[in-house]
């Protein structure tokens, strides 16, 4: 199965976002994506995955090496950086809401980090998911009359869950404001 352009998995995007902050080579994008890494928190990955999503990166022409640098323990390391057209694709999806609340965690997380570190206002994306999730919000939020929610595990999450990431993107725009 091929993916189009556009779909990245989200360890692409994480490996595209950060040679979109700085130029730097495979290693060090692997440790930002470790566990404990500042990207790796939010969604982290196993140096092969890392190189594995830098090839493909490559391959659809988002990043391209710029040169090398001596590595630590032997061969050169390659720099790498994104391309205009990584760059512009990476903004784009930077911009584009998350379209599923079970989604919220993992992509608008890792959005929001991606856009601070480089250097992207994040305002417009927080605006625009927000009158996203509010649609969904009033559709899922349980009428008076209608005793089913409360019985449904299911719906009652989707509504708790909208509610509170409605809340969560309030203070996030707030705490930027001030």
């Amino acid at each position: 199965m091929t993916r189009a352009p556009d779909q990245l998995l989200l360890g692409e995007w994480a490996c595209l976002g950060i040679l979109r902050s700085a130029p730097t080579h495979g290693f060090a994008v692997a440790a930002r994506l470790k566990a404990g890494g500042d990207i790796g928190r939010v969604w982290s990955l196993s140096r092969a995955l890392t190189y594995r999503a830098l090839d493909q990166l490559t391959a659809r022409g988002y990043v391209h090496a710029t040169g090398e640098e001596p590595g630590i323990a032997g061969g050169n390391r390659t720099i790498l950086a994104a391309t205009r057209t990584g760059r512009v694709q990476l903004d784009e999806w930077l911009s584009t809401p998350v379209l599923h609340l079970r989604d919220l965690r993992s992509e608008l997380l890792l959005k929001l980090v991606l856009a601070d570190s480089c250097g992207v206002d994040r305002t417009p994306l927080l605006l625009r998911q927000r009158a996203h999730i509010a649609t969904m919000t009033d559709a899922l939020a349980p009428h008076e009359d209608d005793n089913t929610t409360a019985h449904d595990v299911v719906a009652l999450w989707r509504s708790e869950a909208s509610q509170a990431a409605l809340r969560f993107i309030d203070a996030v725009v707030t705490a930027r404001s001030t």
